[in-house]
């Protein structure tokens, strides 16, 4: 595998993955929101709900949405199967129960600058802005563990995109696949690699958030 094919599998990992977690988020800060803001009869089930599936096997999801997509699937007429934007489906959906969760913790835990709002006057909406604000910190740590989750599975990103060179292989499926052949040494180079990417990119957006 030469450089070039290393760094152009990096960079599509980073872009599925990355493509995923701003659907996850869009998603999920409304949701965590509400779940954060809003007192009603089945909260706490969601919330279970939602803790579950955080440990749900990424090999679970990649079946259910191979069903779905596969061309005799209910939705075969997209032609999804074996594509980035089916990995991305499949990696929104991974994560957006562990987004939400962390989302609504964070958000939670300052949930009294919402009283203090609406003390001195602000709507609800202005309230939840502000509550919104003030939990950005944890909105985005949270978002960065979804991206970290979903860059380094491999359930998903095998079963819905085949690890097509060129095409679909990630970082993930080309570690795989090397290991298979044998090669250990490049697997564990590559995963090397896979390292760094998340540790730079958390740090970089990290860094960014506190600024």
């Amino acid at each position: 595998m030469t450089p070039l094919e290393i760094a152009e599998i990096s960079l599509r990992s980073i872009a599925i993955s990355g493509t995923a977690s701003i659907i996850a988020a869009v998603i999920s800060i409304p949701l965590s929101l509400f779940l954060c803001l809003r007192d009603f009869k089945g909260k706490n089930l969601i919330l279970e709900i939602l803790n579950s599936m955080v440990s749900l096997p990424t090999v679970v999801i990649g079946l259910l949405l191979y069903y779905l997509l596969t061309r005799t699937g209910p939705l075969g007429f997209l032609d999804l199967m074996y594509t980035p934007i089916a990995m991305v489906i499949g990696q929104a959906i991974l994560i957006i129960p562990l987004m939400t969760i962390f989302m609504e913790r964070a958000l939670d835990s300052r949930k009294d600058v919402v009283e203090v709002a609406i003390s001195l006057g602000a709507s609800n909406s202005q309230a939840a802005h502000r509550l919104f604000l003030d939990s950005l910190p944890g909105i985005i740590s949270s978002v960065l563990v979804g991206f970290n989750r979903a860059i380094g599975e491999l359930g998903v990103a095998l079963m819905l995109g085949g690890n097509i060179k060129g095409f679909t292989r990630v970082m993930t499926t080309a570690i795989a696949l090397e290991v298979s052949k044998g090669e250990f040494e490049l697997g564990i180079s590559l995963g090397f690699i896979l390292v760094c990417i998340s540790l730079l990119l958390t740090s970089a957006i990290s860094r960014m958030a506190r600024r």
